[in-house]
């Protein structure tokens, strides 16, 4: 068992106090810190005053979301909306030709010249994904994973070698997975920041020609979030790149009845301080059933409780929509307008595809910025925290091996002064 110790008062202040200025000084004395990817690169950030030689990371998506929500199909439609990452896709092309016919071919590669730079134009707008799925039980992808568990671990060979139900056999392949995850990290790092740096140390550093990663999660939402390996995979990525969550809603069970909504906020809210990342909440299948009202119970606290009314006086004899259950949904809904406020949401349809291109260029910048201004400082505060205890540490054990040498060099004096007389 680990020993416990305490810090004085006046230790706590000062140690307190060297946190805070080596943060706002952007001193990276601690050698923790310079081990973290995302940290270094937002040193790099602050001190270049060059957008150029900036590192532009890419931004990471964790999707998750209750089975049924529609987080494949989401992933799928992101599919058809973004570029694709492929490896070596370009090839070079043989210069040799014969002199009668270089006037033709002069002209012809004037023409694929304008051709190119028009596809190019067009390209550039359009961003840059790389998809990776942790399902371990799907049977299809309807999307091109450039990294699947299923490469990695056997889901049914897992099942029957532990004796395993479902839930037990995605999360033990998860935990195998999750034991390896640093050479996905690697891999990511390889492809993101080709021809430099993975930390991004060099002077002068390229934007990565990826833009999104985005990562499908297995559909049993606790074997991912709650579970050890969920936490060790989240982290992971978050000490790399820049990561938020996306949370996917079934927009018309909601909209079915208040108490869902409200059990799927609280939901987000526990993701959210489990952890501490960037959330947006993305209300699914709008084709079906709109959002709206979704956002007008989050914006008005009001409408909320007049819903909540609305579906007592409609169902007078179930017991669940009266009582207590209901005087708790009205409790909550206050509870979390806070958390309402701070919030990123947007509407989409993973079948028609409305609401991703919101999704991609105004929602995901966002939550990218707020994971720069709020993750990356807490992440540093609990690195020094966590250097500041481990020296505290070496100084009270300094401290017990003098005194102990010094209660040896007394009973050692004792005994030669016993044995002279």
């Amino acid at each position: 068992m680990a020993e416990r110790f305490h810090l004085t008062e006046e230790e706590l202040l000062e140690t307190t106090a060297s946190i805070r200025a080596s943060l706002k000084n952007d001193d990276s004395k601690n050698p923790d810190e310079l081990k973290l990817p995302i940290v270094e690169r937002f040193l790099l950030n602050n001190n270049s005053d060059n957008d150029n030689e900036k590192s532009m990371s890419p931004t990471v998506i964790l999707v998750v979301g209750m089975a049924g929500s529609g987080k494949t199909t989401f992933m799928s439609q992101l599919y058809k909306s973004l570029d694709i990452w492929e490896d070596g896709d370009e090839e070079e092309e043989d210069d040799n030709s014969d002199e009668n016919d270089g006037k033709s071919e002069r002209n012809n590669d004037q023409n694929n010249k304008e051709e190119d730079e028009d596809k190019d134009e067009k390209e550039d707008k359009k961003k840059v994904g790389y998809f990776i799925n942790l399902d371990p039980a799907t049977k299809m992808v309807p999307y091109g994973a450039s990294i699947d568990i299923r490469d990695t671990v056997d889901y049914k060979e897992v099942m029957k070698q532990h004796n395993l139900g479902p839930n037990g056999a995605i999360m033990t392949s998860l935990n195998l997975f999750a034991t390896k995850f640093d050479q996905v990290i690697s891999i990511l790092e390889n492809r993101c920041f080709d021809n430099t740096t993975a930390t991004a140390t060099k002077e002068t550093s390229t934007k990565s020609p990826i833009d999104t990663i985005l990562v499908d999660t297995p559909g049993q939402i606790e074997a991912f979030t709650w579970s050890a390996s969920g936490t060790i995979i989240t982290e992971g990525l978050a000490t790399s790149f820049p990561t938020v969550l996306a949370y996917i809603i079934d927009t018309p069970r909601c909209a079915a009845s208040p108490h869902t909504f409200m059990s799927n906020m609280l939901y987000a809210c526990s993701m959210l301080y489990r952890t501490k990342l960037p959330l947006i909440i993305i209300f699914n299948k709008i084709d079906v059933v709109p959002c709206s009202f979704a956002i007008d119970w989050m914006t008005n606290f009001d409408s909320f409780q007049e819903a909540l009314d609305d579906l007592s006086s409609s169902s007078t004899s179930n017991t669940q929509n009266n009582g207590y259950y209901t005087s708790l949904t009205r409790s909550l809904s206050l509870v979390l307008d806070e958390f309402y406020n701070q919030l990123n949401y947007v509407g989409v349809s993973s079948i028609t595809g409305e609401g991703i291109d919101e999704f991609l260029n105004v929602i995901v910048p966002k939550a990218t910025k707020e994971f720069i201004t709020d993750y990356v400082p807490d992440l540093r505060y609990r690195v020094h925290e966590q250097y500041v205890k481990k020296q505290a540490m070496m100084r009270i054990n300094l401290k017990k091996f003098q005194k102990d040498a010094e209660n040896d060099k007394t009973r050692k004096q004792n005994l030669d002064k016993d044995d002279d007389e």
